[in-house]
């Protein structure tokens, strides 16, 4: 390994897409603070569901934060070197980052299912404790999965024009750059891609086949609806990340144009992230309304510190 090796990013070259990628990072971080602030200060929220929804917020925080803040560097500094080191560190805490939240939407999708399927038995299934658990694996898994891409990686000898045709350091375009045949290496990733990526996708998927078999089993249509609209946000959220995510990585027809691969890098790195808070609240009875109690509390407050001065007055 050359430590001293540096590669270029181009990124994107528009300088207006700062402001936008800008406005897009700030609106997921706050976005994503509200929602942890108010899942942990509600005492209304003190569920599995909503314990999970927080760190996938924590999640998205994380997501983002190791991939557009470099990018809003190259487009209003027109800093596009980075070094080895800080290339694949950058590599691996993406996909660390993405690869968790691959498991904790698995694992939310099996929380939905107990919700709907076994109801009754859901507090003893989904207890704090099991929680805690399924929370841990998942930051575990997350934190393994690119341990052995980042290895292979960091070890590849690089040479030639080191510019790599995307706005952060993903795989693709890097394993491109490497002075020796790396199809084994093109091989092996994509294999651990796939395991991830399409193990989790499945365990949603067979749990909302179960979650659907059970909802129209309902009698009645208010029924039906109030149990579909418990997991309508999760499902979207899943349909939106998985749709580019495997588009990305699981599809080897993709990986020959990378200026493709930029925009739909974009999707899933950065709209994604941000869409989610507002999916969770806006399409989230339960979150409206303990956002509405802290922002009623707050004015309580707040009138209380003016009106006590006057008194002593």
């Amino acid at each position: 390994m050359n430590k001293s090796t540096r590669f270029i990013i181009l990124g994107f070259s528009e300088i207006a897409l700062f402001f936008v990628f800008l406005t897009m990072y700030l609106l997921t971080v706050t976005g994503n603070i509200i929602i942890i602030i108010t899942v942990n200060t509600d005492n209304h929220l003190q569920t599995p569901m909503y314990f999970f929804l927080g760190n996938l917020s924590l999640l998205d925080i994380g997501y983002i934060s190791s991939t557009v803040p470099n990018l809003l560097s190259i487009l209003l500094m027109n800093v596009h070197t980075i070094s080895l080191v800080g290339c694949i560190s950058q590599s691996y805490f993406f996909f660390f980052l993405g690869s968790a939240e691959c498991f904790l939407l698995a694992m939310m999708a099996y929380d939905r299912y107990i919700a709907i399927c076994y109801p009754l038995r859901y507090p003893i299934i989904m207890n704090r404790r099991i929680c805690v658990i399924f929370v841990i694996i998942c930051w575990i898994s997350g934190c393994l999965s690119p341990l052995v891409a980042a290895l292979m990686l960091i070890n590849l000898p690089f040479c030639g024009p080191k510019v790599i045709n995307h706005f952060f350091c993903d795989i693709p375009p890097l394993l491109k750059l490497a002075c020796i045949d790396t199809s084994l290496i093109q091989q092996i990733i994509f294999l651990l891609s796939a395991m991830v990526i399409l193990s989790t996708f499945l365990c949603t998927i067979i749990s909302y086949i179960y979650i659907g078999i059970t909802i129209l089993k309902i009698p009645s249509s208010h029924g039906r609806q109030k149990a579909f609209s418990t997991c309508a946000s999760h499902l979207t959220v899943v349909s939106l990340y998985y749709g580019t995510v495997i588009f990305m990585y699981v599809s080897p027809t993709t990986r020959s144009s990378f200026d493709l691969n930029k925009v739909i890098a974009v999707i899933y790195s950065v709209v994604t992230p941000m869409l989610n808070p507002m999916i969770y609240t806006l399409r989230n009875q339960d979150m409206k309304i303990a956002m509405t109690r802290i922002i009623f509390r707050m004015g309580i407050r707040k009138k209380e510190t003016v009106t006590i001065p006057m008194r002593l007055n």
